[in-house]
């Protein structure tokens, strides 16, 4: 559970702070930067540790009061104290605007209200006209177990800014919580899945394979590379989209591949606008440009379509009480259809699932989308395999992993169906603070040797810290073990790049002038393949 403060700001203060450029970073936990944004934008909450600069009008939209918030049964306000004179920016649709240790506005333009997303992030939703305590009520009917309330006020007498946002322990335990806390233990809800002997599972895979301690021959090669987000802006872990996404630059590809860099992951969100329905062709011709020109910066460059949904659709789970097993797998066939001549595009299917009722249900899942693309004719691609508890590698071998080992390759074989692990470096694994005190090597031990027993391999699509000594340290060993372990690990794809800006706190976009920020430089670069 992260600590509770309180933020002290003085009515002056955003007059002397610099403008962020466009879809520069504003605002999230830890951010100590300018919160204002340049003419014609706005900062707009994309989860707790980031708000971005995005295009916005520039009227203002009225704060909802805490007694209007109260009176809806919410648990929890925050409450910041602003100033009539309008002299307080109006943040942009999908712009932070609150959480802890959040110090700039609060008041979000006209059409959206100040949401609560999770503890270290509020962000301004598009709203009916009706009022914005209609929206905390439906945050309420959904699971959510706070919102924010940003308080008006006609003198800023104290100029004080109390935006402290306490959360329930109780609802952080819940699977139906649409916290972006991300679990670093075993969820509760993996008990009711029934306990699958790993012992059993890898005598099982070991007949089927050319009983060999050595993992599975691979023609993937070792990949090192880079997450270049955009799309899956405003991506909530219940499986929420509420924005279009912002297109990642294309410059970037050609910037890292120049490097070493020959492995890319896309994430996004919303490619079918209806659940089971058809791809939307003008998002997938703005997205496959991205593709293309992530392939085109090198002749051996791969690149991940991540969907990244967190196993869910509005907060039910794919195959276990949301989208069907069939509307699953219609997406990916969709998609493989359109990549099935290309063998350098690698399919991660699912970003993070977690608090799954049923591993073994969710087996079931994964293997209908491995089916679906294979059978439309895309059978030389790889294939990412996502476990539970967030994609955690720590918890692979225990959790999703016996269950997984049990998918199979319509094409043959198993050397193209990797398991998709993330692991990242701070104190809470969350992958949202800049101080890392770990290399992760004790569990990524852990994770080869069970790799290494059932003659399979992984990827670790999603890692990274923030440009610290601490972090430029620790990811420089982890990311060494990886690459001397690569027969088991087979790459990893750094977080993150694209649409961020510099000033995100796990950022490795490239400044203005061409140069890499410190993590990259010291940490990613040296272990490239």
């Amino acid at each position: 559970m992260k600590s509770i403060s309180i933020a002290f700001v003085t009515s002056g203060l955003a007059l002397v702070e610099a403008q962020v450029q466009l879809y520069g970073q504003c605002g999230g936990l830890e951010y100590t930067g300018s919160t204002l944004c340049a003419s014609g934008s706005s900062c707009v909450y994309q989860n707790d540790y980031y708000y971005q600069c995005l295009q916005a009008s520039s009227s203002q939209v009225a704060s909802t009061s805490v007694t209007s918030a109260v009176s809806t049964g919410i648990s929890t306000i925050v409450a910041v104290a602003t100033t009539a004179s309008s002299t307080t920016t109006a943040l942009p649709l999908y712009a932070q605007c609150g959480g802890q240790d959040w110090t700039t506005s609060t008041t979000c333009v006209s059409g959206a209200s100040c949401v609560y997303q999770n503890d270290y992030y509020s962000q301004c939703l598009p709203v009916t006209a009706s009022s914005s305590s209609t929206l905390a009520s439906s945050a309420s009917t959904s699971s959510l177990t706070s919102v924010v309330a940003a308080v008006s006020s006609t003198t800023l007498s104290s100029s004080v800014t109390a935006s402290s946002s306490v959360k329930s322990t109780t609802a952080l335990s819940s699977v139906a919580t649409s916290s972006s806390v991300k679990a670093t233990t075993t969820s509760s809800a993996t008990a009711s899945s029934s306990v699958k002997s790993t012992t059993t599972s890898s005598s099982v895979t070991a007949a089927s394979s050319s009983a060999t301690s050595s993992a599975s021959s691979s023609s993937l090669g070792f990949r090192g590379g880079v997450n270049t987000a955009g799309y899956d802006f405003s991506v909530y872990t219940d499986g929420s989209f509420s924005g279009t996404g912002v297109t990642p630059p294309s410059s970037q590809y050609a910037h890292f591949a120049n490097q070493g860099a020959n492995v890319f992951r896309i994430p996004w969100q919303l490619m079918t606008p209806t659940v089971g329905g058809t791809i939307d062709s003008t998002f997938f011709a703005e997205y496959d440009a991205t593709v293309q020109a992530a392939l085109a910066s090198g002749d051996d460059v791969y690149v991940i379509l991540d969907l990244h949904n967190y196993a869910r659709w509005n907060g039910a789970v794919v195959g276990q009480g949301g989208p069907t097993n069939d509307e699953f797998a219609s997406l990916w066939s969709q998609l493989a259809t359109k990549y099935a001549s290309n063998d350098r595009i690698i399919f991660g299917l699912m970003n993070e699932p977690h608090d799954l009722s049923s591993l073994s249900d969710w087996a079931d899942s994964v293997q209908a989308a491995v089916t679906a693309i294979r059978q439309v004719g895309a059978t030389s691609q790889y294939m990412l395999l996502p476990g539970s508890s967030y994609s955690s590698a720590g918890t692979l071998p225990t959790e999703a992993g016996p269950y997984l080992l049990d998918v199979t390759d319509p094409s043959g074989g198993s050397d193209k169906l990797l398991f998709d692990v993330h692991k990242y470096l701070d104190s809470d694994g969350s992958g949202t603070s800049t101080e890392c005190v770990t290399d992760n090597v004790d569990v990524l031990t852990t994770l080869v040797a069970w790799l290494k027993t059932n003659s399979r391999q992984a990827f670790l699509s999603e890692t990274g810290g923030g440009s610290t000594a601490s972090c430029e340290s620790y990811l420089k060993s982890e990311l060494a073990y990886v690459k001397s372990n690569s027969d088991y690990i087979v790459g990893f794809t750094a977080w993150a790049a694209g649409a961020f800006d510099t000033t995100y706190a796990l950022t490795i976009t490239p400044n203005s002038d061409g140069s890499d920020q410190a993590i990259w430089t010291d940490a990613i670069l040296p272990n490239l393949p």
